[in-house]
């Protein structure tokens, strides 16, 4: 009975330095970096790869943006600062700098509601259907919480310039946008 509470004490005291680490971790402003593990295909290889459905339920290839600057944005219907920031995209889409990059947004949720969502809101960029699979997704570009939105600058050689995890600055977007080639 001895060891048992002194496991119970060791568990408690590891599980409150867990809580208190997690809780006062400063979020870094640099972008999240990603790399693939040995053996895998980049990030961005493996969405290359992917058909996913539109919202309307038509699979297309991913791979028709291949070659060209693009801004992958990871999102939800239930996820409030996605839906904020989708006007902000269309208009960003339909600007002199959407000439320069295509913005595409990939949904976490199911068909039904991203269908539903989609005839209620209007958008100028392309939305796709991932499902939950679209959490794994984002994980490959480094979005390791999970968290959304998440949005992912992509250049037209296939690497990922940046990533954002939350709502977009669209300020620092931009400047972000004018650098690409």
């Amino acid at each position: 009975m001895k060891k048992f509470a002194t496991y119970t004490v060791v568990a408690v005291l590891f599980l409150g330095a867990g809580a208190w680490y997690g809780t006062h971790q400063k979020q870094a402003d640099a972008p999240i970096t990603t790399t693939a593990p040995a053996g895998m295909a980049s990030p961005v290889t493996a969405m290359m790869a992917e058909s996913l459905p539109n919202e309307k339920g038509v699979k297309e290839a991913l791979s028709k943006y291949q070659g060209k600057n693009l801004l992958v944005n990871f999102w939800a219907p239930w996820c409030a600062p996605c839906v904020e920031e989708m006007p902000e995209l269309s208009e960003l889409q339909k600007s002199a700098l959407g000439k320069k990059i295509q913005v595409i947004g990939i949904g976490i949720d199911s068909p039904s509601n991203i269908a539903e969502f989609t005839q209620k809101v209007k958008v100028a960029y392309p939305i796709y259907v991932a499902g939950m699979s679209g959490t794994e997704l984002s994980r490959n570009f480094g979005n390791t919480q999970g968290g959304l939105p998440f949005t992912v600058l992509i250049g037209a050689d296939g690497t990922v310039k940046k990533t954002y995890l939350a709502r977009l600055k669209f300020d620092d977007l931009k400047a972000d946008l004018a650098a690409l080639n």
